[in-house]
């Protein structure tokens, strides 16, 4: 795409735009992060052993990565406006469902169509973030991410207190009002062009690439980078709390520890988008964030209780700073929007199918083993594996087409 034609919104146009990316990253999460809080009620009322349970996290997971894969047309068919708009109002209505529709058909349903409403929106919302804020595309993107990890700290630290309230099946479905809410600010903001193609014609009929990111290694190395760092974190989104429940922690106590968790996330969010201008070279920070959640996850195994609070921190620390980076890693590759767009979508779709497997095989673990300590374990290899592979982007290196 000719980025000539492209201008950047006013200030106050380029706020609201940035607010409604904030909202919608908001809602990215709950609907994952509130059910770990909750599972013990949630297996007892519907009779779920861990390994089904794991699928409400999991099939979220894997049709992100589905949905990923299949954006290009759907783009195409939509827009990035009608897409973002259409992905919100599912994870709402998904939400909304979880309240009438309880029983482990409905909750699992309702877990798929969550994960189709936040892959047309985590697809398409790096597209217009590049499009519309070019030179601010790192501090963006950071806002971007740490609305998804707040998202998962509010999600998490409210659960129990809902549930004892309302019931569990009410404190998965009130975050469909976050959502809806959210769905009407963007109408409102993205009127603004940049918040769509603007030669939508060139995108259908387009200059498809001469190389396609499936035929450059340079591609599929990104994926395992994806796919890890998110590993660790939807490993810890579904099975933190159940892991200190099961060691006799108060249910409201295991949801504090995962909303504190995720709000070092938060932070670690912030300062990404405050620092990560300085390091063209990416490598040095998400080594940094590796070493930080390999500590966390040795304390999960070695003093999970006694240390608790320091784990929490470092682990959130950690996990919070990998997810960005490896988005704007990503994103460094294309400069091209649109381009680069596809290029997330292709690494999101098997990023995302390989993160859904961490949830899915910790419950197996669980069910046979009765003890999550080897899933904490066998993520601290993976991110090794993650930070050796991530060691060969150096910068200035010959970057995709």
């Amino acid at each position: 795409m000719d980025q000539s034609n492209v201008s950047t919104p006013s200030r106050g146009a380029g706020l609201l735009l940035i607010a409604a990316i904030f909202a919608l990253a908001l809602n990215l999460r709950p609907a994952m992060a509130a059910v770990g809080p909750l599972l013990d009620l949630i297996e007892a009322a519907t009779g779920m052993d861990s390994t089904t349970a794991s699928l409400l996290t999991t099939l979220p997971v894997a049709m992100i990565g589905v949905g990923a894969l299949s954006i290009r047309p759907l783009r195409r068919r939509l827009g990035e406006r009608m897409g973002i708009l259409l992905g919100a109002v599912l994870i709402g209505l998904a939400c909304l469902a979880r309240w009438p529709i309880s029983s482990t058909g409905g909750l699992i349903l309702s877990a798929v169509v969550v994960g189709i409403g936040v892959a047309l929106i985590q697809a398409l919302a790096p597209v217009v973030i590049k499009r519309a804020f070019p030179t601010r595309f790192g501090t963006v993107m950071g806002v971007y991410t740490t609305g998804i990890m707040g998202g998962a700290a509010v999600a998490a630290a409210t659960a129990a207190g809902f549930a004892e309230a309302f019931g569990w099946a009410v404190a998965l479905a009130l975050w469909s009002i976050p959502a809806l809410v959210a769905a009407v600010v963007w109408i409102i903001a993205s009127r603004n062009p940049v918040a769509e193609e603007t030669n939508r014609l060139a995108v259908v009929e387009g200059t498809d690439p001469e190389v396609p990111f499936w035929k450059q290694p340079r591609a599929w190395a990104l994926v395992p980078i994806l796919g890890l760092g998110t590993s660790a974190y939807t490993l810890v989104l579904a099975w933190l709390p159940p892991y200190y429940v099961d060691m006799g922690q108060a249910r409201a106590t295991a949801g504090f520890l995962l909303s504190g968790m995720t709000g070092a996330e938060v932070l670690a969010g912030v300062l990404v988008s405050l620092f990560i201008a300085r390091f063209p070279d990416r490598r040095g920070p998400m080594l940094l964030a590796v070493a930080l959640a390999l500590i966390g996850l040795a304390g999960l195994v070695l003093t999970p209780v006694s240390l608790a609070v320091p784990v929490m921190l470092l682990l959130g620390l950690g996990i919070g700073a990998v997810f960005p980076l490896t988005l704007i890693l990503a994103m460094d590759q294309i400069d091209d929007p649109v381009r680069s767009g596809d290029l997330l979508a292709f690494v999101q779709g098997g990023g995302y199918i390989i993160a859904s497997l961490s949830p899915l095989a910790a419950g197996l673990l669980r069910d046979r083993l009765s003890d999550l300590s080897q899933a904490w374990m066998l993520m601290g290899l993976g991110l090794l594996v993650m930070a050796a592979i991530t060691l060969t982007f150096r910068p200035g290196g010959a970057k995709l087409r």
